[in-house]
């Protein structure tokens, strides 16, 4: 391990927490982790991190990570009951990955910053297979000479980290960013079920889709779910619902009307209300089969989700 790199802390060893940790671990880091359940975060010692009990035992180490399911969670474990803040002793830096309302953020953005430390927002495009494939991105948003700083630690995340400006800008990026995933799967799974009725099979229309200058990314890796209806989840309608509304009250803060996002988030909050919790969001396409009178099976057709793993 090179000395001379700072001492990392990492709050949250959830699914996406858990592998980006590893990924600063391999790069040569020296990583201590805390995460509620401390079973999930045990395995990263394998690795070589070290895992603590309690958020304020990371409060020595130069950079601190965030990355929580929301907003009250990150004012928990920054000032909650052993709290990271809560001790004598603070980080130089403290980076945030959750997806947080933007008054969350403004609100502990102060509160770091009245302790001396530096804040950043660095919110994350990607999925545990993103991260594996090596293309996850970030947007970072606070102060110029922190990000430079810990930007060759963001770095070893994925392909891509791009400044966006002072402040919280870095939030309405990845709350914007989300919102396209509710507003794209929701016509995607229309257009395709338009397809199959007219008697076309649903992979073969998302071959030619993806093929077409139409296709990005996104929908390559959500055609299998769509064509093979595995829904194992790598975002829940319940995260989807919270950051469509996330979008929905930051363009109502702003005065932009989002007239598609509403209808969308609609369609989400009702596949909640039905107890559709657990499910991928792609699973929306059996709601909307039903609705169109369709009766959808499991294709079993191997596509390519553009995700292979780094070599």
């Amino acid at each position: 391990m090179t000395n001379d790199l700072p001492t990392v802390g990492w709050i949250g060893a959830g699914r996406m927490g858990f592998q980006l940790a590893r990924r600063l671990l391999r790069a040569g880091y020296d990583v201590a982790v805390y995460n509620r359940t401390r079973s999930k975060a045990e395995p990263l010692t394998e690795s070589g991190a070290t895992v603590v009990d309690t958020p304020v035992e990371l409060a020595g180490r130069d950079v601190v990570f965030i990355m929580v399911s929301a907003g009250r969670d990150l004012e928990e474990v920054l000032i909650g009951e052993h709290g990271l803040l809560t001790g004598t002793a603070t980080p130089r830096i403290i980076a945030d990955s959750s997806t947080v309302d933007i008054e969350t953020s403004l609100r502990m953005r102060a509160v770091v910053e009245a302790k001396g430390a530096g804040f950043l927002a660095t919110p994350v495009s990607g999925n545990p297979k993103v991260i594996a494939a090596g293309k996850l991105t970030v947007a970072a948003s606070g102060p110029r000479a922190v990000f430079d700083e810990v930007e060759p630690m963001l770095a070893t995340w994925g392909r891509g980290v791009t400044y966006v400006g002072e402040g919280e800008v870095a939030r309405i990026v990845k709350i914007a960013h989300n919102v396209m995933l509710g507003v794209v799967i929701q016509n995607l799974i229309e257009i395709t079920l338009l397809a199959e009725k007219a008697g076309v099979r649903r992979s073969d229309f998302l071959r030619f889709f993806n093929d077409s200058v139409m296709g990005s990314p996104f929908t390559r890796y959500k055609s299998p779910a769509l064509v093979n209806l595995d829904f194992k989840a790598t975002f829940t309608n319940v995260l989807l619902l919270k950051d469509l509304d996330l979008g929905l009250e930051a363009a109502h803060e702003l005065g932009v009307v989002m007239p598609v996002t509403s209808a969308t988030r609609q369609v989400v909050a009702s596949e909640v209300g039905d107890g559709n919790v657990e499910q991928d969001f792609s699973s929306l396409i059996m709601t909307w089969a039903r609705h169109s009178g369709m009766t959808i099976e499991a294709e079993h057709v191997e596509l390519d989700d553009g995700l292979a793993p780094e070599a």
